[in-house]
């Protein structure tokens, strides 16, 4: 049976401080969760209760038996998590500080090389990318090889099918140069269906910043769906025939990096439901809106029942929210 979901990408480990407002230096305890922008995106959508499987990499360490753990323990199947070799890196940590409301700096201790970008080629599931309702990748994958190679080839299965999906997740610690990063997204833009990013990631993508100009450049290139975050201003959605924008919700930020994912499992719902693209938007808006004012990503995910009543609380439901 297929999946509802296959995201493909990043994951490890997020060491988050329980200490806000001071650099690492000072922070005194931590707390460590399931992390990566990919991994993220498959806890989100199995809070709705959807088939969810992530391709990823680990090592065969403690923290790489921990991601496999959490992610089934979250509802994300972990039959493509695969392990590396005992010689290869290690599965790698993100560690943030905590600056609220918008200052949450990241570090990456993933070099020269993570895991999860040794995904390779020939170790794709393939008939379960072409079959899964929607396959989602991120830029990031494109950074190095084997990974980007990976990528290309699941794209070339999943043939440009409905609701492919790439995260315009531009990392520019990954890249050597935002050039070499702006070309491999030009050749991924070929494949995919649906693009989703903020208006720095897009101006990598298709070099525009301006929202409107850059999801129309998205659609130039074939998207069919082009999702522009625009922050305070809210988001901004087109098709070749319809214009959606709404609003940002408002809340209390604590953490906001689990935002863009929180929204990214959403959106998942909300395809795969079927539903209007404002509906769709406004529930992934209010997600991303619950996550950003809790202190981790993965655990933080909402179900369905709670964005339904925050929605609901706000005269934004429409209908239910079940699919």
């Amino acid at each position: 049976m297929a999946h509802d979901l296959i995201t493909m990408g990043r994951t490890g480990v997020d060491i988050y401080p329980v200490d806000h407002g001071v650099g690492l230096e000072d922070v005194r305890t931590f707390r460590k969760f399931l992390g990566g922008s990919a991994t993220n995106v498959a806890v989100g959508a199995a809070r709705y209760g959807r088939d969810v499987a992530l391709i990823t990499r680990v090592a065969p360490d403690p923290f790489g038996r921990y991601v496999r753990q959490e992610a089934a323990r979250l509802g994300v199947d972990p039959a493509y998590i695969t392990s590396i070799g005992a010689d290869g890196p290690p599965t790698p940590v993100t560690f943030c500080e905590i600056f609220p409301p918008d200052n949450f700096p990241l570090y990456f201790y993933r070099y020269p090389i993570a895991p999860d970008l040794m995904i390779e080629p020939e170790t794709l599931p393939l008939e379960a990318i072409r079959a899964t309702s929607i396959f989602w990748a991120t830029v990031t994958g494109l950074s190095q090889e084997p990974s980007r190679s990976a990528h290309f080839a699941a794209w070339e299965a999943r043939a440009r099918r409905e609701h492919t999906v790439l995260d315009l997740d531009y990392r520019p610690m990954f890249w050597p140069h935002p050039d070499e990063a702006s070309a491999q997204v030009s050749k991924a833009l070929e494949h995919i269906t649906v693009a989703v990013g903020n208006s720095e990631e897009c101006e990598v993508a298709v070099g525009e910043t301006e929202p409107e100009r850059a999801a129309d450049a998205l659609l130039d290139r074939g998207v069919h769906l082009a999702i522009v975050k625009q922050g305070s201003k809210g988001v901004l959605a087109k098709t070749r025939d319809e214009r959606v924008e709404v609003p940002p919700f408002p809340v209390d930020v604590v953490n906001g990096l689990g935002a863009g994912d929180a929204f990214g499992g959403a959106l998942v719902h909300g395809l795969l439901s079927g539903w209007e693209l404002r509906r769709t938007l406004e529930f992934a808006n209010v997600a991303g809106a619950i996550v950003a004012s809790r202190l981790e990503c993965s655990t933080a995910m909402p179900d369905l029942a709670e964005v339904s009543q925050v929605l609901a609380g706000h005269g934004l439901q429409r209908r239910g929210e079940g699919s």
